[in-house]
């Protein structure tokens, strides 16, 4: 005889550490199969990397393999595709067709949705930085410097273009986000270390693209895994500034509809 209760329900929410894992892995899920995103997050970069390193295109300003100057910039071109230009037009849609207004009438608090949000671009990262790693090392890579120092810079460089991105997709429509988060992600592809040496540009110039996001990641990374440099405590500065204003702005003038 079945015990009184046994299939009593218990209406309630789920623990907040099972949501936020379970819509972390939805968004990585959707990231994944979005053939746009996939083209902007893992493809460009990889045929970037692989064209700029084999042919003789553009003059890094770096002696020695051109692979060794680009897959710092590679991988920070990476970090900028997901954490914002991808981040920024996919939540900017979700925005615009009530997604994140549903969501945030869930029992999901909407804090726990942007961590999730924050997870999933993590995940990402993780895959792309594995690809990558594979292709320069394929082409002849020869990486240097602390691990710890590159995950570090890694990951302020994702909460700073996470913040950028964020506040562009609450503050802006759709179709604004769309078109700026593009403009902005091939202006820093030019102008931010990537593919080509700030070397190159006056130094006027120079001096304010230092400042950038996208350079000091760039920097620092081409700083440790090129030259095998210590802690780069004035690129990670400028990350942590970017970091604290970016985030701090979404915080204050996100729309949720």
């Amino acid at each position: 005889m079945t015990a009184t209760g046994t299939f009593t329900p218990q209406p309630g929410a789920a623990p907040l550490h099972r949501m936020i894992r379970t819509q972390a892995a939805l968004e990585t899920r959707m990231l994944l199969r979005n053939g746009e995103q996939l083209l902007l997050t893992v493809i460009i970069p990889s045929l970037l990397l692989v064209l700029f390193s084999t042919v003789d295109i553009v003059d890094t300003g770096a002696d020695g393999k051109a692979v060794d100057f680009l897959a710092p910039g590679v991988l920070a071109l990476a970090v900028l595709s997901t954490a914002f230009t991808g981040q920024a037009i996919a939540t900017g849609f979700e925005r615009r067709y009530g997604v994140l207004k549903r969501l945030g009438a869930s029992p999901l608090p909407r804090w726990a949705l942007m961590t999730a949000k924050t997870c999933s671009v993590l995940v990402t990262e993780v895959l792309q930085v594995a690809l990558l790693t594979v292709i320069a090392l394929a082409l002849g890579w020869s990486p240097h410097g602390n691990p710890l120092t590159v995950a570090l810079l890694l990951l302020l460089g994702t909460a700073a273009f996470s913040g950028l991105g964020l506040l562009m997709a609450g503050a802006l429509k759709a179709e604004a986000t769309l078109a700026a988060a593009n403009l902005v992600f091939l202006l820093l592809l030019v102008g931010g270390g990537v593919m080509v040496s700030l070397d190159k540009f006056p130094d006027a110039v120079r001096g304010v693209l230092e400042l950038l996001p996208i350079s000091a990641l760039s920097g620092g990374l081409r700083d440790v895994l090129r030259d095998g440099a210590g802690v780069p405590w004035g690129d990670l500065g400028i990350l942590a500034v970017w970091a604290v204003l970016g985030l701090g702005a979404a915080a204050r003038w996100f729309r949720w509809e």
